[in-house]
């Protein structure tokens, strides 16, 4: 039997089990049946984050921000790219601290922006500031290996 892995619709938070033998690109979701990965960040916020973080095998990178911060803006179209380039070997996703202060205690954030990389459901790489595509490239190729 082939290996199956868990991945967590970006449209309505179902977990389903993706077999880790097929293209992930053309994976769709068994409830609502919207693609699995759209290559592009996804907004999260509460429980929605959490499940994400916690339920998916695949690398989860997240990058915690608010509207107002300049650094955030800036990093904003770097972490699109990531997303388009990279995806399905990882999520991308944003929370934004404002609107989700106890996710961002919960992980320690202090300054934003915030990146941060988890592997399933822990904390494998984070990093305070502005990063470019190489650091977040460097993440994915290192947990999705």
């Amino acid at each position: 039997m082939a290996e199956r892995r868990r991945v967590v619709c970006p449209n309505c938070d179902s977990t389903n089990s993706v077999p880790a033998d097929r293209p992930a690109d053309a994976a769709k979701c068994g409830r609502c049946h919207a693609k699995l990965f759209p290559h592009a960040p996804i907004e999260l916020s509460g429980d929605r984050a959490r499940k994400h973080l916690q339920n998916s095998d695949v690398p989860v990178i997240v990058d915690f921000w608010a509207p107002w911060c300049g650094p955030c803006r800036a990093m904003a179209p770097i972490f699109e790219r990531a997303a388009q380039a990279l995806e399905p070997r990882a999520r991308f996703v944003k929370i934004n601290v404002d609107e989700n202060p106890d996710l961002a205690a919960q992980y320690g954030v202090q300054g934003i922006p915030a990146l941060f990389a988890f592997q399933k459901g822990q904390v494998a790489a984070r990093q305070s500031g502005v990063a470019d595509l190489g650091v977040l490239r460097g993440w994915v190729e290192r947990l999705a290996a």
